[in-house]
């Protein structure tokens, strides 16, 4: 389904959340985290924080846009991008935890899909304007991560292991995982904007290939993240309805 603003954005992302507490699809963690980061977004902009409120909403659609073309995509043959094609594709896959699902929806949106809605709103020498309320989705993607983190955390009593074998915690493994990947797509947002057809097409094959494989790499993590991995696995809900719904209300729980 193609969307024509940030409200059929989030109205798009709350029928998939629905749809997937009805069929426990575990498509419905990223989505629930995506749906809360446009509702915060969507608030800024009428709240004013923005330099372009009408910009950021046509920047929201077309990042929205990328996310239900891959969904329906996968839903149709199994076809879209690589990225989105490791990411969905996992989602039946029950040793893969929460915690990774959402990292690699992450990766997918921000890896692939975030420099060509940039370039696509803000083309040519229009992109360094964009910069500005670009980097100010920062900020509301911490605060979401925060609320999501202590959220995954109700569901997930272990997932403070991977501080141990990680050197940091969840939250920051989700932040860390943002904020680069946000570096990395604002560089290949200014690069597509002033590229020709030929040029942008090799620039998003290189960026897809590259989402794809970080994927894997987050799917089948290796040393010490795997045998913690199994512990976080075997003492998290596996109610994927009732984690979707915990996730999808994360920003309306007290705070600790």
């Amino acid at each position: 389904m193609a969307v024509e603003n940030i409200d059929d954005v989030i109205a798009g992302l709350a029928e998939i959340v629905a749809r997937a507490v009805q069929t426990g699809d575990r498509v419905g963690y990223f989505a629930a985290l995506y749906r809360q980061v446009t509702v915060e977004v969507r608030r800024a902009i009428h709240e004013g924080r923005f330099d372009d409120g009408p910009r950021m909403d046509r920047f929201d659609t077309h990042f929205g846009n990328r996310y239900f073309e891959a969904h329906a995509a996968w839903r149709r043959d199994r076809s879209g991008p690589r990225c989105w094609r490791e990411t969905f594709g996992l989602l039946p896959d029950g040793d893969t935890v929460i915690v990774q699902h959402l990292i690699l929806g992450v990766n997918a949106h921000i890896g692939l899909d975030l420099a060509v809605a940039a370039a696509r709103t803000s083309p040519g020498a229009e992109i360094q304007a964009l910069r500005r309320d670009f980097l100010l989705i920062n900020d509301i993607l911490a605060r979401v991560v925060l609320a999501v983190q202590a959220a995954v955390g109700d569901v997930s009593p272990l997932l403070w292991l991977l501080d141990q074998v990680g050197g940091r915690g969840d939250e920051q493994i989700l932040d860390f995982s943002i904020r680069r990947s946000r570096e990395e797509a604002w560089h290949n947002a200014v690069l597509l904007a002033g590229q020709d057809d030929a040029g942008r097409e090799a620039t998003i094959e290189r960026m897809d290939v590259r989402a794809a494989v970080l994927a894997r790499l987050i799917a089948r993590p290796g040393g010490l993240v795997r045998p913690a991995l199994e512990l976080i696995r075997a003492t998290e809900s596996h109610d994927v309805p009732a984690v979707i719904t915990h996730l999808d209300h994360a920003m309306e729980q007290p705070a600790a």
